[in-house]
């Protein structure tokens, strides 16, 4: 009886008008009871044969058990006999939808866009969505190729079987699941004292002296979530403030997100180097393609919080590309001034230099800039509070905040002064644009920072530029099927490494370290979110090449990506993932540069492999060279933590 609600009008009409037989299936329900959480590609697949006919049903079933035996044998028999049975239960779950002939004509039915948008969303991303791209005039499309940047907030999917519902008894307003969750959904909120409110909105006074006299929430937008449940997971309270509840039971929760994420943001002393407070900014980087669970978005979510609003990225070809540049949406937004992050994607063999490129232009232009201020200061025509700006501006434009103030003084003193009446204030006001120190960004993964990029990577950490790296290192080539990269551990079994790789992972960390003047961090969000704060900040702030490599676990890996970060805190604990931060200008005050943030060992290596299909693999296949494989790799990653461990203890002279 409820199908019918939940189509669009469209489809009615071309299922009717066709005469098509029409079937449902509750695979989410079957795959959820035989413990295949939402994994319900057997079940599809086997309702399609029985359906489609293509070839007798009694073949294309040994055909689909074969292919189990071949996929998952090495996951073991529990997985093959799951596999199995969701094969078996399809058919039995099978409904035909009797239909009325009213169907053919009708006008009544879901709307096919939850929101509307701007002119582009409208006239060009809508079509795109629907299938029908290939009838967009070429005129619609910019011609120099640029696209408008916060467009995924208005697909609004609603893929997640369950998603997260907010307990207000339970929070203790950590923030610390809006820091872990992968794709922006959830937002704390700070609720000034007499603002108008939706209905249903619950509040709690929020903790903390900087926030006296607001009122704090959680809240959720149900139709952007993935329902990952990773920020359940790492909720600290005792009596969790989040569970996962049925999409359809948070669906009024929607209203709510749209009114915390369109309202200003109030106006609160931040400290962002704390995660409580960091959480507090807008995300610039939200509702992305990821998949649920990523351990990549998490990280370059938060680098927006901080430092969105004035970022140019160069991103090398991957996974970030296709999630954070895939037509026809784009994640990358902007906040309420304008301001975001200026996004551009280049190949996997030079994007380094691409970003390189990038700061080299920007530094030109500044470099003008600065050469016409300069000159404005000792003309006799300039007043005294325009060489008072110039000035100001001169003495703060290498700083992030101090060059934001300096320009809006800049601004006003140019202001009134016609076009054309003084040559030099005509290039500060061209190249406007350039007045706010640029945060620049290299982003991509370890085959393109270990592997196939990595000359160019070098070579742009070897210049000394002010540009910052961030490497999501997964350690296979995740994107293109998990094949193995120099980033792949002794012993991990990955495309072209079927037997367990021989050879040790790639120190990249340690490789850039060896300059000196390179800024270096060896982050892991799930183990140690301040420690990560502090590092993000730290390399940002550094007048230098600074690099930034997270681990990043993924659906490669073979886990559950509901407990992504709590993976990472495992690959830490057990001394698999080091934590470090190598910070040059500690040596400049005589210092010990290198800062071991990770404390000595205290679970097990072996049974942190064990959980992870990419190693319990080689045990299944080859148990001898697993045995072997496995001592070495746990060897070779006590004598790194064994050398780290010297670097933190050297005393410098």
């Amino acid at each position: 009886e409820d199908v019918g609600e939940h189509l669009p009008a469209g489809m009615k009409n071309i299922i009717a008008g066709k005469k098509l037989k029409f079937y449902v299936i509750d695979a989410v329900k079957i795959a959820s009871e035989l413990g295949l959480g939402s994994r319900i590609n057997m079940i599809m697949m086997a309702a399609f044969f029985k359906l489609a006919n293509v070839i007798d049903y009694a073949d294309a079933e040994r055909y689909m058990k074969e292919a189990v035996q071949k996929s998952y044998g090495k996951k073991g028999e529990k997985v093959v006999a799951m596999n199995n049975a969701a094969i078996d239960n399809a058919i039995s779950n099978l409904k035909e939808v009797q239909y009325p002939e009213c169907w053919a004509t009708t006008t009544e039915g879901v709307p096919m866009n939850h929101v509307k948008g701007d002119a582009y969303t409208n006239d060009v991303i809508s079509p795109i969505l629907h299938q029908e791209g290939n009838k967009l005039p070429v005129s619609k499309f910019d011609p120099a190729g640029r696209v408008p940047t916060g467009t995924a907030k208005y697909e609004k999917r609603g893929i997640a079987v369950k998603v997260p519902h907010w307990i207000i008894e339970n929070c203790i307003q950590c923030n610390q699941c809006s820091l872990v969750c992968p794709h922006a959904v959830i937002r704390p909120a700070l609720i000034a004292a007499g603002e108008e409110t939706p209905a249903g909105f619950e509040t709690k006074p929020a903790i903390g002296k900087a926030f006296s006299g607001y009122q704090y929430r959680i809240q959720v937008s149900p139709l952007d979530c993935t329902g990952c449940g990773n920020c359940a997971d790492v909720c600290p309270a005792k009596n969790k403030a989040l569970v996962m509840e049925p999409l359809e039971s948070q669906l009024d929760e929607q209203p709510k997100f749209d009114f915390v994420a369109t309202r200003k943001q109030p106006d609160v002393a931040l400290n962002t180097t704390t995660v409580k407070d960091s959480q507090f900014l807008q995300p610039l980087f939200e509702f992305s393609g990821a998949c649920a669970g990523c351990g990549e978005t998490p990280y370059v979510k938060l680098i927006t919080q901080l430092f969105g609003d004035r970022m140019v990225i160069a991103n090398a070809t991957g996974c970030s590309s296709i999630y954070g540049g895939s037509a026809p949406t784009v994640p990358y937004t902007v906040n309420s001034k304008g301001h975001g992050p200026a996004w551009a994607n280049s190949l996997f063999e030079d994007n380094a230099e691409f970003g390189f490129g990038m700061c080299l232009s920007i530094n030109q232009r500044r470099n003008y800039v600065a050469s016409a201020l300069e000159k404005l200061v000792e003309s006799e025509k300039s007043s005294e509070a325009l060489k008072a700006a110039c000035n100001d501006w001169l003495a703060n434009k290498d700083s992030a905040e101090g060059s934001k103030k300096a320009s809006q003084a800049l601004r006003a003193a140019v202001a009134d002064i016609p076009e054309g009446a003084c040559e030099l204030v005509d290039a500060v006001k061209q190249n406007d644009d350039m007045l706010v120190k640029k945060s620049i960004w290299i982003l991509g993964g370890d085959g393109w920072a270990y592997d196939i990029g990595y000359g160019g990577l070098d070579h742009v950490l070897a210049m000394g530029e002010d540009v910052n790296i961030l490497v999501m290192d997964t350690e296979v080539y995740s994107n293109t099927g998990g094949q193995s990269s120099k980033a792949t551990p002794t012993g991990s079994v990955a495309k072209f490494a079927a037997a367990g790789k021989r050879t040790r992972k790639k120190d990249l960390g340690m490789m850039a370290m060896s300059y000196g003047y390179v800024y270096v961090a060896s982050v892991a969000m799930g183990a140690n979110q301040s420690q990560l704060l502090k590092a993000v900040n730290e390399a940002e702030s550094y007048n230098g090449p600074s690099l930034i490599i997270a681990y990043s676990p993924c659906i490669n890996h073979g886990i559950n990506m509901g407990k992504s970060q709590a993976e990472a805190k495992k690959a830490v604990e057990t001394g698999y993932w080091p934590l470090y931060r190598f910070n040059p200008t500690l040596a400049d005050e005589g210092k010990n540069p290198f800062v071991l943030d990770s404390k000595a060992p205290t679970g097990n290596y072996g049974d942190f492999l064990a959980g992870e299909t990419r190693y319990k693999t080689l045990t299944q296949e080859f148990p001898e060279t697993a045995e072997h494989l496995f001592a070495k790799a746990e060897a070779e990653a006590k004598k790194r933590l064994e050398t780290y461990q010297k670097l933190a203890e050297e005393t410098i002279l």
